[in-house]
């Protein structure tokens, strides 16, 4: 095919644009209900300080891409062993090449988990409608005033809110989760999500835990005791078929 000025190029020249920083051959807990491999993807349109894959999120600190072909090469050696495939960052959706690389691991039998920011619904969009992913697994990270306080930019609080719905009405197996930093969410935030998300399957508040962030200050920051995520989720468990903190 002629692309790019007329140079000739590839139609698998999108994959060349999937920026595969990472990738763990197995896990039995980060896809539910299926044993998978997680691909880490580079590049991240939020600086949330809490963040711990740094190495994924900051140009700077970017290691050589692992070329796709690599993970089709694992991919297909595993066949009949395997079943899914995560997707995770870094943010997925900010890849070029996202809908090729998805489209071929589909193609080889597997089933496929998103996670996302959900701050690029067209992207999302057309990877529910071509029927690409069988799990979604978003972050809602604050209530619409404090996005961008917590995200560390400015943010469209309005695709935020059209991707829950397209989730949603999805028919795709889902979650919601939220990463809790004490010093950022009180319990009264965390309602507000909560409200914002009601009727959803799942809603799970996710313990932030200090270590190496991108802001290092967060080193120094909490999240809240079993007793107090016990206390919150009992305030909220009634507006979601499945509601836990882990």
């Amino acid at each position: 095919m002629k692309d790019l000025a007329g140079v000739s190029v590839s139609s698998e020249y999108p994959l060349c644009l999937f920026r595969v920083g990472g990738f763990q051959r197995f896990t039995l807990i980060d896809f539910p209900g299926r044993p998978a491999c997680i691909v880490f993807t580079q590049g991240c349109n939020f600086r949330c300080g809490y963040c711990y894959n740094v190495e994924l999120v900051l140009p700077e600190k970017f290691v050589p891409v692992i070329p796709s072909e690599e993970v089709f090469s694992f991919l297909k050696e595993r066949r009949g062993l395997l079943e899914g495939v995560v997707i995770t960052g870094g943010e997925p959706t900010i890849q070029k090449g996202l809908e090729e690389f998805a489209e071929r691991v589909k193609d080889m039998g597997y089933a496929i988990k998103l996670d996302t920011n959900g701050s690029q619904p067209h992207v999302l969009k057309r990877l529910l409608e071509r029927g690409l992913v069988d799990y979604v697994a978003m972050d809602v990270k604050a209530p619409p005033y404090k996005y961008q306080e917590v995200c560390g930019v400015e943010v469209d609080v309005d695709r935020i809110l059209e991707s829950i719905e397209l989730i949603k009405a999805s028919g795709v197996d889902y979650e919601f989760r939220t990463t809790v930093v004490k010093e950022q969410l009180n319990g009264e935030d965390i309602l507000k999500i909560a409200e914002l998300l009601r009727g959803s399957k799942r809603y799970y508040l996710q313990r932030f835990i200090p270590g190496k962030t991108l802001d290092p200050s967060f080193s120094q920051k909490t999240t809240y005791s079993d007793e107090e995520f016990s206390g919150i989720i009992e305030g909220i468990r009634a507006y979601f078929q499945e509601c836990s903190f882990r």
